[in-house]
């Protein structure tokens, strides 16, 4: 389940800027998340739930937005969805997609935190390496 990895990562990004930025505690992770990444975003939520215990980020509500395949044709220009399983030949001429151009995404979109008086974590952090 490399969706426990991808929290991992997430929380920990997201908890050093929050820390830089002189936050108590962490509300909201925004995830933009492409139809094409190979990301179940029920395991996200469920790894991010884990991996949040004992940091900044613990009781953060994950948001994940999907973001939708597209591609561009090299010889028509013509732009599609490409959908999953993924089309990736051309609907309009039929040739093959020269170049995907969304649906790969894996970022982080918007962090809310607070500033306010300090947030003392429940749990013990889990770190990559259990």
């Amino acid at each position: 389940m490399h969706e426990m990895s991808i929290a991992l990562a997430v929380v920990d990004q997201v908890g050093e800027a929050a820390r830089s930025g002189g936050a108590t505690a962490v509300r909201t992770v925004r995830l933009r998340i492409g139809e094409l990444a190979g990301v179940v975003p029920d395991a996200l939520t469920f790894g991010f739930r884990l991996a949040c215990a004992g940091t900044l980020l613990e009781g953060a509500e994950l948001i994940t937005e999907s973001v939708p395949g597209t591609a561009r044709c090299a010889a028509c220009a013509d732009d599609w969805a490409v959908g999953m399983p993924p089309q990736l030949s051309c609907p309009r001429c039929g040739g093959p997609a020269a170049e995907l151009l969304t649906g790969r995404e894996l970022r982080i979109a918007a962090v809310e935190w607070d500033t306010g008086p300090a947030h003392t974590p429940a749990r013990e952090p889990i770190s990559e390496g259990s």
